[in-house]
């Protein structure tokens, strides 16, 4: 599959890269996605993408340096792709009612076709603003320059936070201060206020290439309308697990029949996998009745 990032990825020599060569994940991907998932989702998913993506732009191989420098929404966005060859275009999932008084299961059901993608204009990679009079000032109210030079968040930025988020919710706010804060390009010793991190939080998102995973519905239980982002590297990522004994067996029923070794068949991706299981299914009844 060859897709068109919404974002892109800009070499050292200022070259902007945005087509991807993307294959399916084989079954030696897949084998290792416990392994991978114990240094987070966002190390987890540079590993995928890392081993499934073919080309990008002019790079070729692309190794996981760069897939830590691909833009947060451009992961996202190649996780989409991955997850519809996969598994297929439709999701099925259980979410629960962010009400904190009720918690009751949701359905959900959705077409990752139908996810709004958002293009960046301005593919930067590196981008000014000026900060609010008021959001310029310093610790001590005095007014700073409010000239400010920052890049968009990376797969690296969010491995990097990863620890400190997982720690506890009363970190989320460090992290995400963490996360904008490293985006800030020549800020010295300067700390900015709640303030001035708001604004430049709002300018990165005007800027930057969006993959809308936000899930709208209403609790059928207490009647309460939500609007919950759907988290898709955890939601995949479970998904592979579920099938790791799946997987096993499907090695154990070819080697079988066909006499593959393991190392033949785990190269092999899922739909390619299933393919010659039907095959054989089919071959097995019409023979079952013979005589």
């Amino acid at each position: 599959m060859t897709v068109l990032l919404p974002g892109g990825y800009t070499d050292e020599s200022g070259h902007l890269h945005r087509d991807v060569e993307l294959a399916p994940l084989r079954g030696r991907e897949e084998a290792r996605i416990p392994e991978w998932m114990r240094h987070g989702h966002a190390a987890a998913l540079t590993m995928i993408l890392s081993r499934c993506i073919r080309r990008l732009g002019s790079i070729r191989p692309v190794p996981p340096a760069v897939v830590r420098q691909l833009l947060v929404a451009d992961r996202q966005y190649l996780l989409i792709k991955l997850r519809d060859m996969t598994f297929g275009d439709r999701v099925q999932a259980t979410i629960r009612c962010p009400r904190t008084d009720c918690g009751s299961k949701i359905d959900i059901d959705f077409f990752l076709g139908d996810v709004p993608i958002t293009e960046s204009q301005d593919k930067g990679p590196i981008y000014q603003m000026e900060l609010s009079r008021d959001a310029a000032r310093d610790e001590n109210n005095e007014h700073t320059d409010p000239a400010v030079v920052f890049r968009l968040p990376t797969g690296e930025d969010q491995e990097l936070i990863a620890p400190l988020a997982a720690v506890a919710d009363t970190d989320a706010e460090a992290a995400f201060e963490l996360l904008l804060t490293r985006c800030i390009q020549q800020r010295g010793s300067r700390r900015f206020s709640p303030r001035a991190l708001g604004e430049i939080e709002e300018q990165m998102s005007a800027v930057a290439p969006k993959v809308e995973l936000t899930i709208d519905g209403q609790c059928r239980d207490c009647g309460h309308d939500f609007a919950v982002p759907f988290d898709l590297p955890d939601f995949y990522f479970r998904e592979l697990q579920r099938n790791q004994a799946l997987l096993h067996r499907e090695v154990h029923y070819l080697a079988y029949h066909y006499h593959w070794s393991e190392r033949e068949i785990m190269a092999m991706p899922r739909g390619k996998r299933r393919r010659y299981i039907e095959v054989l299914a089919d071959e097995l009844e019409t023979l079952s009745h013979v005589d």
